[in-house]
């Protein structure tokens, strides 16, 4: 398998080129705790959490992320990066008579960072680049206003702990269960239960998620570029005769069993602690 690998050949042309890709301007990075976060449930699960007294959680991941930037007043260039995680959570509950039952829950979280993210002037058109239509007329380049990106890279999310409460308005909360988007709710075990002004019981978790958050901007830059050439080198397919054969020749993953001892090096922030929706 060693032969396979990707390789540009010798004797290629090195030359200056002008290119276009996205420059970073700001990033940080943040470890943030949401406590007592309350669970938008399924239907099921609504009742089951009224009658059962324990409950614990299987698995937690981000089903979706929606991210906003707004300038930030009198401090040109500097935005205000939205950041909204929806994470889905299993559940498992004793039902009684040792028996025990999985239901789906949401847990909605919000964070705000500001970042410098450069100031433009410059309005960007784009061509579609739609030519399948020989006599049609050419689509027009809709104006993007020059504000730039935001990127969020987050790990799974940590789940501290987990309660039921009586009284829902010990919770905190920063939406109700109508702003789940409908694609998180169509990925429930289940129908999402929507009438957030019920008394009775709530589910409420605390989480902790890990985070980097950067703004880019595209701009244009001169590179020392090595031209690209055809490969001389064949396509290998595998073979199906003999797979013990093929598993021989891939190189042993040593790395795969090494255990890391450095301690994580992530800063942590001064300040109170973020609860539910974390400013």
């Amino acid at each position: 398998m060693q032969d396979n690998r990707f390789s540009c050949g010798p004797g290629i042309g090195k030359e200056t080129v002008c290119i276009e890709a996205n420059r970073i301007l700001d990033s940080c990075r943040d470890r943030d705790c949401f406590e007592h976060v309350k669970i938008f449930l399924t239907d099921c699960g609504k009742e089951i959490v009224e009658h059962t007294s324990a409950v614990r959680v299987k698995s937690a991941y981000i089903k979706q992320t929606s991210i906003s930037l707004d300038p930030v007043q009198f401090n040109r260039g500097f935005y205000t990066v939205n950041i909204r995680f929806y994470v889905k959570l299993v559940f498992e509950a004793c039902i009684g008579n040792g028996r025990s039952q999985e239901f789906d829950g949401v847990a909605v979280l919000e964070k705000k960072v500001i970042l410098y993210g450069g100031d433009c002037n410059s309005n960007v058109f784009r061509s579609t680049g739609d030519i399948s239509d020989f006599c049609g007329c050419a689509s027009p380049c809709n104006r993007e206003i020059n504000v730039p990106t935001a990127v969020v890279e987050v790990v799974d999310p940590i789940v501290l702990g987990v309660n039921i409460f009586e009284d829902k308005h010990e919770c905190c909360c920063c939406c109700c269960a109508c702003d789940v988007p409908e694609t998180v709710a169509n990925g429930l075990n289940g129908n999402l239960y929507y009438d957030d002004d019920d008394e009775g019981r709530y589910l409420a978790v605390s989480i902790g998620i890990f985070s980097v958050v950067r703004i880019v901007r595209s701009a244009q830059y001169v590179i020392s570029a090595t031209e690209y050439i055809i490969p001389d080198k064949e396509c290998v397919s595998p073979s199906n005769d003999d797979p013990c054969s093929v598993f021989r020749s891939m190189a042993f993953p040593t790395a795969e069993f090494g255990c890391s001892v450095t301690p994580s090096s992530l800063h942590e922030r001064t300040g109170g602690g973020k609860c539910g929706c974390g400013n």
